[in-house]
C-alpha cells in the first residue's frame, strides 16, 4: 500500500480541529497573519485540513488544498466545509497543473517522505508568482538521531508494512506510556513539553504517523539547504522551529 493511503488512513481516524494545531502551524512556518492575509495559498499534501485551516482563519484570499488520497481528500473537506474561498483537489506531487498561480506555497511535513523530493520542488516552483514565497517544513537529523537509530529500522522493516488496523492497535499501546512520561514531566525537549498540552488521543496519532511511512528522511540542516540549488530561488534561508523540531526553508520566487 503507498504511503497516501496509509496516511489516508491516518487522517479518517485523527481529524479533528484543536486550539493547539495553531501552534503546531506557528512552529513549522514561522508566519503571521499579516504574512497571509490576502495571498493566494497553495498547501501541498494537505492530509486532513489543518495546515489549510489557519491560513483561512488568518484571512488568506483564497487556499488551494491538495493530496493524493481519497480519504486524506475527504477529512480536508470536511474540516475547510465552511470557507467558500477554500478547495480541496486530488493531485501528486509530480504532476502540478499550475503556473505563477500562489503567493505562498506551503508543504509541510510532506517532502520527507518522497522518493523525487527534486521534482515535487521543481513542481511547487513553478506553481509561485515571481515573488511569491515557498515554505517547506522537514524532519531534522539533527535531535532526532535516536529515531534514526532505533524507530527508522523497525519502520522500514516492519511497520510500514502492516496491517492498518494491527498498527493502529501498536501505536495506541505505544502511546501510552510515552504520554505518561510527558504527563509526569518527562519531556528533556521543547518539542515533548508541547506536547504536554495535548491528549492521549492527540499523542497516538503521533506514534502512528512515526511508524506508518515507507519513506521517512531526516536532513541535516546542509541537506535541507542543498535541496534547492539551481531552482529560482532568492533570499533562502533555513531555520530551526520554535519547538526545536525539524527545520522551516523559506525562500522566494525570483
Amino acid at each position: 500500500m503507498a504511503s497516501e493511503a496509509r496516511f489516508g488512513y491516518e487522517w479518517e481516524k485523527y481529524s479533528e480541529i484543536l486550539p493547539q494545531y495553531q501552534g503546531q502551524f506557528l512552529n513549522w512556518t514561522n508566519l503571521t497573519p499579516e504574512e497571509v492575509s490576502g495571498k493566494d495559498v497553495l498547501d501541498a499534501g494537505c492530509g486532513m485540513g489543518r495546515n489549510s485551516y489557519w491560513p483561512l482563519v488568518w484571512g488568506a484570499k483564497s487556499v488551494v488544498a491538495f493530496d493524493n488520497d481519497e480519504h486524506s481528500l475527504a477529512a480536508a473537506r470536511r474540516t475547510l466545509a465552511s470557507f467558500p474561498n477554500a478547495a480541496v483537489e486530488r493531485y501528486d506531487l509530480s504532476e502540478l497543473p499550475w503556473d505563477s498561480r500562489f503567493d505562498l506555497v506551503l508543504c509541510i511535513g510532506v517532502l520527507h517522505h518522497l522518493r523525487r523530493p527534486r521534482l515535487a520542488l521543481e513542481n511547487l516552483v513553478r506553481a509561485l508568482r515571481p515573488g511569491g514565497r515557498l515554505i517547506l517544513w522537514v524532519y531534522s537529523y539533527e535531535g532526532n538521531e535516536w529515531i534514526v537509530r532505533f524507530v527508522n529500522p523497525i519502520r522500514i522493516h516492519a511497520t510500514s508494512r502492516m496491517p492498518l488496523p494491527l498498527l493502529h492497535t501498536l501505536a495506541c499501546s505505544l502511546a501510552v506510556p510515552l504520554y505518561g512520561a510527558i504527563k509526569s514531566g518527562i519531556a528533556p525537549t521543547p518539542y515533548l513539553k508541547q506536547l504536554a498540552g495535548f491528549s492521549l488521543r492527540h499523542v497516538t496519532s503521533i506514534v502512528l504517523d512515526q511508524l506508518i511511512p515507507e519513506v521517512a528522511n531526516y536532513w541535516r540542516k546542509e541537506e535541507v539547504a542543498a535541496i534547492i540549488t539551481g531552482l529560482r530561488l532568492c533570499e533562502a534561508a533555513v531555520s530551526r522551529p520554535r519547538n526545536g523540531m525539524g527545520w522551516i526553508l523559506s525562500a522566494t520566487k525570483m
